[in-house]
């Protein structure tokens, strides 16, 4: 079945559509979950969130545009409606902050999982900015319109996450040696 006609059966609601959708796109899907998640099991549970509101509103998707794409977006959109729905997580304002601080990452190898590890141990706004910022190119003010922060909210927020990632990653460095 092609890409074309996986999403007309769909927007059917053909369960045996939806479950190739789910079989081809889960890992990719999943990747993104893991990393605005804080741990597997609540990026689990998000990945079946952006499956259900995929389903349902997949009617809406014109064919304009990659498929994944689409997905992908619908997927971020959907983890960070639940947080901001949360909203148990702390907001460091702009002016809570003296100064940016810029940190940079020497260029030594860490394996991917303990990276992935690392950023899910950040607090959850701290996480969430620093994904949509490094991890898919998102800008400051696009971080402010999704989690209803100002830019410079959103940009000492991921001074903060890049600092705290510093020190994780200066310990692991430490307990490699």
């Amino acid at each position: 079945m092609t890409e074309e006609q996986l999403i007309i059966q769909c927007k059917k609601q053909d369960a045996q559509a939806q479950g190739a959708l789910y079989q081809k796109y889960s890992g990719v899907l999943f990747a993104i979950c893991l990393r605005y998640s804080p741990n597997y099991t609540e990026a689990q549970d998000n990945l079946q969130d952006a499956f259900l509101t995929i389903f349902s509103k997949v009617g809406q998707y014109s064919g304009k545009g990659s498929f994944e794409g689409w997905l992908k977006r619908v997927t971020v959109n959907t983890v960070l409606q639940k947080y901001r729905k949360k909203r148990h997580f702390d907001i460091v304002r702009e002016d809570q902050i003296a100064d940016e601080v810029d940190v940079e990452v020497e260029d030594n190898w860490i394996p991917l999982d303990d990276l992935l590890q690392m950023v899910q141990q950040l607090p959850d706004q701290y996480r969430l900015v620093f994904s949509l910022y490094v991890l898919d190119g998102y800008s400051h003010k696009e971080i402010g319109a999704q989690l209803d922060i100002s830019d410079g909210t959103s940009k000492s927020n991921l001074a903060r996450a890049r600092k705290i990632l510093q020190k994780k990653v200066n310990d692991y460095k430490a307990r490699q040696q």
